[in-house]
């Protein structure tokens, strides 16, 4: 049997895990959440609005869409965000991609929202972040199993993010 100060030591451990904590979400916005790292998840944007406007533009700019499917108070989003921020991404991101940023709220907790863009894409959100690439058509380029593995960004590298995008944007 486990002791009650055990328990709450796990418990604890538990809710600091990737991006499966049960925080509190900061529905204000970006502007009022103050991080390290990236905080670009607005839950005020219509998500679905903002795909569809950047898959126009993406077929009329030959381009591809970038979804990134996070929040604020998920360490690997805001790690992914403030890769995507860096100079090297950014030209990159300017060049090869539209790029739309979701807030899907707190999902664990039947918080979330914004879910269905991923499911629009054939894609079952599993955790934060998810990214989807898509062509001007609409079509999912990377994979269900790719799309969910962002979970671990905060451990990826800026290389090799970098890389990734690099690789999509020359197989697009």
């Amino acid at each position: 049997m486990i002791g009650k100060s055990a328990l709450a030591a796990l418990l604890a451990l538990a809710s600091l895990s990737a991006c499966a904590s049960t925080a509190t979400h900061d529905t204000a916005g970006p502007a009022a959440m103050s991080h390290p790292e990236g905080a670009i998840f607005d839950p005020s944007v219509d998500a679905h609005a903002a795909v569809d406007a950047a898959l126009a533009t993406a077929q009329s700019e030959d381009t591809l869409v970038l979804v990134v499917m996070g929040a604020n108070w998920c360490h690997d989003s805001r790690a992914l965000a403030s890769y995507l921020m860096e100079p090297e991404l950014a030209a990159l991101l300017e060049a090869e991609y539209e790029l739309v940023t979701i807030d899907v709220g707190l999902p664990q907790t039947g918080d979330g929202f914004n879910l269905d863009v991923a499911e629009r894409f054939g894609v079952s959100s599993e955790g934060t972040p998810n990214v989807l690439v898509l062509d001007g058509e609409g079509r999912l380029l990377n994979s269900q199993e790719d799309a969910v593995s962002w979970r671990n960004s905060a451990s990826r590298t800026s290389a090799e993010v970098l890389a990734t995008l690099q690789g999509w944007a020359d197989a697009g």
